[in-house]
């Protein structure tokens, strides 16, 4: 059983970016530049943007982060965003989901210039993507399609079953994994709520990605022998084990499934270091687009 570590590969693609960053920089190109908007004060969310910060300081980016208060109205937000779009001296753009009920996320993530979407939601750049086109991809599938090419899982000729059919996860990993390039040349089952007889299908599985978003939903019974498992999940669940009195589960049962893996992710340090070190990838990408 091999580990798929993200902590440290996304640690090694940090440190290529700001090789990069140096390269741009001696040849007289500006800092790549990322911008950040965070509305309310949502727990995660604000861990989440403030680890995309100090990545950000890793790999010799430069970072603006604009704070809302969750009352902001969706007229504010969309004149903000207008404001980035038309400032040249920002490539990238992410608005930090969720937003609250009275915004429409559609609306916020179509008014984001396609050249500054690093997160790879808007959908020109998703069409892009189902046209195998060149393209900012959506951040966690691109994470894990890179940690599959590193750590060289064969995925030609596979069954890849993906459990979730979200637009951020789910559906563009699936549309990857089918793509006619490596990785990808996989038959493909997408999966979801509604889907009958599941363990029947996960249990014919050589890769199996679960972005489900329910703890340890996924155990022993439901995978076959020499699986390679990616976990996208993350929930707090309470604990009388650690200090904080929260700890961190998967999707997947990861000590009752791990004996039966060839490759698997763990939670924490699995596919979410992936997700920040592509967004960091994708903002150079658009300003390297600009030279």
């Amino acid at each position: 059983m091999i580990i798929l570590d993200g902590k440290k590969t996304s640690n090694d693609i940090k440190e290529e970016i700001a090789i990069e960053v140096a390269e741009l920089l001696s040849s007289g190109k500006k800092r790549p530049h990322l911008a950040a908007i965070l509305v309310g004060n949502d727990g995660a969310s604000e861990t989440y943007v403030n680890a995309k910060v100090k990545a950000c300081e890793k790999a010799g980016l430069q970072s603006t982060l604009v704070r809302f208060e969750d009352k902001v109205s969706e007229e504010e937000l969309l004149a903000a965003i207008e404001q980035i779009n038309q400032d040249v001296s920002i490539d990238g753009l992410i608005v930090q989901l969720p937003l609250p009920k009275h915004i429409d996320e559609m609306k916020v993530t179509e008014s984001i210039f396609p050249e500054k979407d690093v997160d790879g939601f808007h959908p020109s750049n998703i069409g892009k993507m189902t046209l195998n086109l060149p393209t900012f991809l959506p951040a966690t599938p691109a994470g894990i399609i890179e940690l599959l090419t590193r750590y060289n899982v064969e995925t030609s000729g596979k069954h890849c079953v993906v459990i979730g059919r979200s637009h951020i996860v789910g559906s563009p990993m699936s549309i990857l994994m089918a793509r006619n390039c490596d990785p990808g040349n996989c038959t493909v089952t997408l999966t979801h709520s509604r889907t009958q007889n599941l363990k029947a299908i996960t249990k014919t599985a050589d890769i199996l990605i679960v972005a489900l978003g329910k703890a340890e939903f996924v155990n022993a019974d439901m995978v076959k022998e020499g699986v390679c498992v990616i976990d996208v999940g993350i929930s707090r669940v309470k604990s009388d084990k650690t200090k904080s009195g929260w700890k961190l589960l998967g999707d997947v049962a990861f000590d009752d499934v791990k004996d039966k893996c060839a490759y698997i992710t763990p939670v924490p340090g699995g596919v979410g270091p992936m997700t920040i070190a592509m967004l960091l990838k994708n903002t150079l990408l658009a300003a390297k687009s600009k030279s």
